[in-house]
């Protein structure tokens, strides 16, 4: 009978003082876990809400089951969230999307790179069930379409963050969409995305907060519609990586109206000669810290003194060989 009381009291009290204490230093995969293990572990973490303002399942093994098992978490736990990292987690369906999604009004952060299983459906889940999103990643995500980027223009004006990388379905029209309708984005990641044309390049130009913008294999890219983008003036960070079309008259363009850039890459373009460098120096000299020029055969080599003397504040500069 005392064994059975003190089996109690240990469950009823001293569980839930030790777990108090550890559980703000274990990883959150290890506390995902720990939610199967039994009822008294289950109820004394989701007492903690502050505990769940954030889930990270990227590349969790069983990912799917360990889902089930944040749900299970009670519903005022899982209406704070406001981060949800579905990274590299392939087995989850739309079903799971919408499961989710249903219990987390306030989702502001949603990043499910590297997915091929989801659709336009579970885009359609997640605007619908949350309605504050900010930051979106669907990177890899091979399945989605203009219809995806259709629904996010409409439902997310304020959206910051947004990461297409690799979605193969998606034309002009959607990227379109997104540029009229997102007005604040800060950061636009279309990498690897050859389909769009100079024409929705050029449309880039409407994003007046943008700061971060990767454009790596935009081959339909040319000098026109690089000197439409110079018109987002709060650029610090553009990667123009094997956009081939690109030469001087470009890049001069974006020395010229992107005066706090820190960080370019010209990396594989063959266009461009040390006529472009000279004028990123006069424009932009005091605030570029990393420089790739690698494969840019037009540009001479130089040795480390020359190179801080056009740039001072350089802390990374790759030419090539």
């Amino acid at each position: 009978m005392e064994e059975a009381e003190a089996e109690v009291t240990w469950k009823r009290e001293t569980i839930p003082k030790v777990l108090k204490i550890v559980s703000t230093r274990l990883p959150q995969r290890d506390l995902i876990s720990l939610l199967i293990v039994s009822p008294w572990l289950h109820r004394t973490l989701v007492s903690h809400p502050s505990l769940w303002l954030v889930l990270d399942f990227s590349q969790m093994g069983n990912a799917g089951n360990r889902l089930v098992a944040a749900l299970s978490l009670c519903l005022d736990s899982l209406q704070n969230l406001e981060s949800l990292n579905l990274n590299g987690c392939q087995k989850i369906s739309d079903k799971g999307i919408e499961a989710i999604t249903s219990v987390c009004p306030i989702l502001k952060v949603f990043s499910i790179y590297w997915n091929v299983r989801i659709t336009d459906m579970s885009i359609e889940h997640l605007v619908k069930n949350c309605k504050h999103v900010t930051d979106l990643n669907l990177s890899g995500c091979k399945k989605i379409s203009d219809k995806s980027l259709q629904l996010v223009a409409e439902n997310y004006p304020k959206l910051e963050f947004l990461n297409l990388t690799r979605c193969i379905n998606l034309t002009d029209h959607g990227l379109q969409r997104i540029l009229f309708k997102c007005s604040f984005l800060q950061s636009l990641n279309i990498y690897a995305l050859s389909s769009f044309t100079d024409e929705a390049y050029r449309r880039i130009s409407l994003l007046t907060y943008l700061k971060f913008l990767d454009l790596c294999g935009a081959q339909n890219l040319s000098d026109d519609g690089l000197s439409c983008i110079a018109k987002c003036v709060n650029l610090v960070s553009l990667n123009l990586t094997w956009c081939v079309r690109v030469t001087d008259e470009g890049v001069i363009a974006i020395a010229q109206g992107c005066t706090s850039l820190e960080f370019l890459s010209l990396f594989g373009i063959v266009g461009v000669t040390d006529k472009c460098l000279e004028a990123l120096s006069s424009s932009c000299s005091n605030t570029i810290t990393t420089l790739d020029v690698n494969g840019c055969i037009g540009i001479k080599r130089r040795s480390r003194d020359e190179l801080l003397h056009l740039f001072p504040h350089l802390k990374c500069f790759k030419v090539h060989s």
